[in-house]
Parts: C-alpha cells; structure tokens; sequence
C-alpha cells in the first residue's frame, strides 16, 4: 500500500465521528411520552409478550434485521492473526457492506478468545440478541469446527463468510466459464492451491455442482494432499490423492481449471501453458494473485481468468454474496443456511451474468462492452438486480429444503419490496415500461452520433419498450455501434443529408414555407433549415414518420426548443409550454414545474402551468398535491412573485375547486405536512406534505431544481415539456444514459396519450 492511501485510509476512518457505523433510532423520541414508550415503563408491554411468546421478539424488536459479525482476529485479511481489536475496523466494514447493499443492521463484535469451546460458548449465548451471525477472519482449522458446532446448536442463520461467500460467488464463475467453453463439470480436472477454510469450502461446493472428487488435486505449502503424506489434520485428509505427483507442477498437467487461494506469484507461465485447453483460472490470492492477471491472458489467449482484485475482470468479491444470502435467510426467518441456499445463491448469480448490463453498470466501470463472455462470466458489485435475484433465490431454497419458518407468497412483491428497501424501487419507472410494452411507439433519437443516445436506443430495444428510429450520419452511427459492440441490428437509420433524403427534406420544406411564410421564411430557406436535425427531427414528429422524440443532448435548451415550438406548436387548449422534473425519492415521486420555459409568467400562466402539471401528473396515476411557493406563506409577504402566486392561487380554488392546491407558500411549510397544518391547519394541503412544486418563475425554478439535482441522489427524469401538441423532449447537455432511457418512456407516454 502507498504511502498516500495508507494516510486516506488512516484519515478515513479518524476523520469527524471515528469509525464507519453507528446507532440510529427508528422511533419518535423527542417527547417525554416518546421517551415512556421506547423505555419505562412502556416497554415492558414488548418484554411481557416475547416472555409469553420468544417469536414475538421478531415483531417487537429489531431482531429479524440484525445480524452480528463475530471474529477473534485470528486470520484477518492477508494480515493472519493481529488480535480481536485490531479486526474491528474490517468487522465494522462488513456491517457498511451488509447495510448498503442488503438493508442489515449490524453489531460488530469481536471475541478475544482462540479457545473453540469458549468461543462457541460465547456466541452462543449472546446469540438472542440476533436473527443471524456472520462469522468472519477466524483461522483454519478452528474455523471448520467452531462453525460446525454452531450451527448444530443454534436455529438461526449462520455463515462463516470467509469460507463460503468465495466458494459462492467462484462457483458462479465457475458454472459460467465452463458453458463458455463448452467443458462438462463431471469431467473437468481441478487443481487447489491452498488448503485453507475459503480452499476448502470451495472445493466442497464444486463438488456438490458436480466436480468428480477423484479429479481433484488439493496442495498446501508443502505439496501435494497425498495419501502417504504425514500429520494432515482430519479437513486436509478429505482431499487426499493416490495420483503419482508430489507439486503444484506436477498437478498443473493437464488441468482444466486451477483455484488459488495461496500467496502470490506460486504458478508460473510454463505451469499454465501445460494446462488443458480453454483453462480456467481463479487466482484469488490478495492483493497479488497467484499469476499476475496481465502476464497470464499474454500467455494464453484461450484463458478464462478471475481474481480477488476489482482493476481486473472477473472480481471474485463477497460482497455480490452474503447482504443477499442473509436478507433471504432473515426474511423467511429460516434456521439455518444450508448447502440448498448456498447452491441457490451461486446459480441465481451465474443467471444474473448471463442478462444485459444495466447502463449503471456500464457508467460504473466507464466500460461499454461489459457482457457475458470470457471477461464478464460473475456480476459487478454495483449491479442493482442483485438483491431482488440473489435474495429470492435464496429465501426460495429455505423454503423447500424445510428450513424457513415463515413464507413469501408473493415473490414479485416481495421484489419489488427489496428495492424499495434499498431505495432501488421506482414504481414509476416500472409503470412507464409496462405502458410502454403494451403500446409500442416509434421514437426518434435525434443525436443518435453520440454514444449516450445510441447506448439507451440499445437499452430501449432490447428491452422491448419502444421501437428506436437513428438519425444522423449514418456511417458515423455505425461506426459507433461497431466500435461499442451495440446490439442495433435491424434498428432503422435516418441521414437526414442524404441522398435518399432529398425528397423528404423538400416535402418538409415546403410544409414548413407553408406554416411560416407570414414570419419571414421563404422557400430557399426552408430547404436549407430542413438540412439541420433541429428542424428536421421535429418534422418527422409532425409528419407521423415517428410517433414522438428526444433532442437536445449537444445543444443549448432554447435553441433546440426554438424549432420545436415553430413546427409542433401548442397544443390548442395550451395557453402556455411548461416544462417540469420528476424527483424520485423513498417517499415517492416529487415534481418541480416550470423548471425550463416561462422567465416571469403572469398568475393566468401561473394557473396554466398548474392545470398542465396537474394532468401530467394524473397520466402518470399519481395524486396531485401542489403548493405554489415563493418566500411569502399566505399574505406575510407583498411583492411580485407573492402577488402572482397569490391570485394564481385565487384563480385555481375559484375555477378548479376540486384540485388540491394551496398558497402562496414557502417550500419548507409545502414539504412539510407537520409544520403546515400546525401553523396554517386552514390550508387545503391539510397535514399531508406536498408532492408537486410550481415556482413563480424560472429563476427560482432553475435555481431549485438544479439545487436538488447536486445536493440529492435522486434519480431525475426530465425536463418534461407539456403543452406541446406533439410528443418532444428537449434533453439538458450533459444527460445521462439511464435519463435519457426515461425520458424515451415518458415520450412514449405522450404518444399513448396523443394516438
């Protein structure tokens, strides 16, 4: 480690509150009844039912969603045995790990004990206090022992994650790599360096996927696990062989795939060139593996290669293993984690490699060519699908190999229920593909030049959610998808400057002479407008070439509006364009309006913006609730926005009586439905917060949502452009792939609407 990430990590865990986790409250606690509820005497009403019933402590208590991390230090990391103490900061990461990725609280807890009977006695008696443990960096062979004996005696879930998180995910891998080269998992010949708990566990788990054991060879430090070898402990004697081979040399021969979890640099080239064809290897030694990654793909091009390290392909991380195993287990409050669960976890992960990378993947790893083959056979860490695909799978397998105590009847909801856990859930995402799978719309992306677009042409395509129509130049176009390996095929490509587009550009131009020749435009210059994409984009629009669009990704935002509003114009009951955000958030969709049109609207616009924002919202099966906000709450304030907000406001409860809407007011009282109703209980908002933004004009519009946008980690889809009498959507310069797949979906919306 160098020197500066030794100082960033010592000063990463020092700086502010030390440590990476704490205590939080989950429940009210800022009054004196509050306080009487959470300790005495209320809480002997919860202590007084688990005494009567100890399942109960599942319902009253955090029990079900907690899991301790137990180790004694005695095999940490590549640091060996370094004491209980100096194993806290990787226990407390691994509560980091458990809460971010699987919504798991966590008690780090680290036992200064070597003794197997104490330390199982230990843990077996704070073992109440949990719904699971995870037991970690305990050394070989206690560990074999000390997790045999706990899960005898205990009926909760239970994982030595050292051992079987790595044998998990390299099991993946494993099943992987060999549909990709074709071998048959009751033939292949396997080679483990290293006899530790990981070794161990993961050549046990291959053997239960289909390993023959007799082709197995296992070495330690000395050699080969031979039968004629002495003082090999009753874990080493499993693995035994009668081959005629004494070193790692030796038992490279002919190896179809070789497993390390050793030390660095023990296989050498000449080694991997005297294995079999299409080797796998899984060199997982940290931080150096077994054969350098580099050195080992220059000298077999026909390898299949993992390690432990994220700079190369193929990580072996158990992070993609344990958050997910456990909230399967915790969720079905099943006894223990079995072989059935484990097995379950490692086929749903090589499943999950085998699908389409999300584009958040892709931005991840600033790679646009991850999928399945040589360098992509197990799942990236930031994959989002894998709590919703790893959990299941196992909280399935506890199910019907008899261990849950609970079940899931629903495990689309149940799905659906672990994003939005992790703040993944977006049921307005869901709901807008759904729509758009049912009604299938042609859109046009105007910039299809740039990979962005072409990137979520690819997502929108292959998910089946609308059909994509290119434009631009056509060989620029697919060079890009050629040299991004873009799955486009068949999709249609328009060259606006083309030849073949001559008579099209003239057809154009002469509606467009027709619709603004009392502005100034005359034929000559139609023709030549027709020839920019701003112009000729939105005439396929209005022609029906294409049921709607997505400009604006290289441009500023008036500049491509410009044209949009001179061929697609309003709709005929629009008074006003108004454009609008969608912030998702764990509480629900939030939306801003107008964000990107009216500078200083008058309060008729102001109502206008409202109605448009209030039908967007009811399209999209949400509720309006909207606050129309300035730095003014009811008449405390005079001045221009106030005033206009004001007699907007007047104009709305006059005019539209059943729509809930309120102000003016300030965007703290609008948020929150608390401090709303208690200092203004006359509001029509009641005490529920608001869900819908309208600003009084688009300095305060801009300001708010840009704000938002920097100091959030929402997901944002927009801008929204309502009113227009078409389906387009101006893009901001700098957009991302996964917003612009959004805004594809809310086009397509727009065209359901508009057919």
């Amino acid at each position: 480690m160098d020197n500066l990430l030794k100082k960033d990590a010592l000063k990463y865990h020092s700086h502010g509150r030390p440590g990476k986790i704490e205590v939080v409250p989950t429940k009210p606690h800022s009054t004196q009844r509050d306080l009487s509820l959470a300790y005495s005497p209320g809480v002997a009403e919860p202590c007084l039912e688990i005494h009567r019933d100890e399942n109960l402590a599942y319902q009253y208590t955090s029990k079900g969603n907690l899991v301790a991390v137990i180790s004694n230090g005695t095999a940490v990391l590549g640091l060996g045995d370094i004491g209980a103490s100096a194993s806290k900061p990787v226990m407390e990461g691994k509560g980091l790990l458990f809460k971010i990725y699987g919504d798991i609280d966590v008690f780090d807890i680290q036992v200064n004990e070597k003794d197997i009977d104490r330390f199982v006695d230990t843990v077996k008696a704070i073992a109440p206090t949990f719904g699971g443990i995870n037991l970690e960096d305990i050394k070989a062979p206690e560990c074999f022992e000390i997790e045999k004996r706990l899960r005898a005696e205990l009926d909760i879930p239970l994982m030595h994650d050292d051992q079987h998180g790595t044998a998990i995910i390299s099991a993946a891998g494993l099943i992987n790599a060999l549909r990709l080269n074709g071998k048959k998992i009751e033939n292949i010949k396997l080679v483990v360096n290293g006899a530790g708990a990981a070794a161990v566990s993961c050549t046990r788990l291959y053997i239960q996927l289909g390993v023959n054991p007799k082709n197995v060879v296992m070495c330690d430090s000395k050699g080969v696990l031979r039968h004629d070898r002495e003082n090999l402990n009753s874990i080493k004697k499993e693995f035994i062989t009668d081959r005629n081979i004494f070193t790692l040399e030796d038992a490279m021969k002919g190896a179809d795939v070789f497993l390390g979890l050793s030390k660095a640099d023990v296989v050498t080239p000449e080694m991997l060139l005297s294995m079999a064809k299409d080797p796998v290897v899984f060199a997982m030694a940290n931080p150096d593996p077994e054969i350098a990654y580099p050195l080992a793909i220059k000298t077999r091009s026909d390898i299949i290669m993992g390690t432990g390290r994220s700079d190369f392909p193929n990580q072996i991380n158990n992070v993609l293993g344990f958050p997910y195993i456990f909230r399967g287990a915790l969720d079905v409050r099943a006894k223990e984690i079995n072989e059935e669960m484990k097995m379950a976890a490692a086929h749903a992960l090589a499943e999950l490699a085998r699908r389409p990378v999300p584009a958040e993947v892709n931005m991840a790893y600033q790679d646009n060519t991850i999928r399945f083959g040589r360098d992509y056979i197990i799942p990236k860490p930031t994959d989002p699908r894998l709590i919703e695909v790893v959990a299941p799978a196992v909280a399935k397998a506890a199910t019907d190999s008899g261990v849950a105590r609970t079940c899931i009847l629903d495990y689309e909801q149940y799905k659906a229920d672990l994003r939005h856990r992790l703040g993944l859930n977006n049921p307005l995402i869901h709901q807008l593909k759904g729509r758009a799978r049912r009604d299938k719309k042609r859109i046009l992306f105007a910039e299809a030049q740039r990979y962005e677009m072409l990137k979520a042409a690819e997502i929108v395509h292959n998910e089946d959610l609308v059909t994509p129509v290119l434009m631009g130049s056509k060989r620029k176009i697919e060079q890009l998808i050629e040299e991004n390996e873009l799955n486009l095929d068949r999709v249609e490509i328009i060259d606006p400057k083309s030849v073949d587009q001559l008579k099209r550009r003239h057809e154009f131009a002469e509606i467009y002479f027709d619709k603004r020749k009392r502005h100034g435009v005359t034929l000559v210059a139609a023709k030549d407008l027709m020839q920019h994409r701003n112009y000729f984009a939105p005439m396929l629009v209005q022609t029906g070439f294409v049921d709607g669009m997505i400009n604006g990704l290289t441009r500023n935002y008036p500049d491509t509006l410009k044209p949009i509003l001179r061929i697609i114009g309003r709709k005929p009951d629009a008074r006003v364009i108004s454009g609008m955000y969608i912030f998702i958030t764990k509480k629900g969709p939030l939306f801003f309006a107008d964000c990107t049109v009216n500078k200083n609207p008058a309060p008729e616009d102001l109502v206008a913006i409202a109605i448009q924002t209030a039908n967007r919202i009811k399209e999209l099966n949400y509720t309006p609730r909207m606050a129309m906000v300035t730095y003014s709450n009811f008449g405390s304030n005079e001045g221009f926005s106030p005033n206009n907000q004001r007699k907007a406001i007047e104009i709305l409860h006059k005019e539209h009586p059943d729509l809930i809407v309120d102000g003016e007011m300030q965007a703290n009282f609008a948020l929150n439905g608390d401090l709303l109703s208690k200092k203004f209980p006359f509001s029509k908002l009641g005490d529920e917060p608001a869900n819908t933004l309208i600003f009084p004009n688009l300095s305060s519009g801009n300001i708010a949502y840009k704000l938002a946008m920097e100091l959030t980690n929402y997901e944002v889809i927009g801008p929204i452009l309502n009113g227009l009498n078409k389906p387009v959507h101006v893009l901001q310069n700098g957009t991302k792939v996964n917003e612009i797949v959004n805004m594809v979906l809310i086009a397509a919306l727009d065209a359901h609407y508009n057919s």
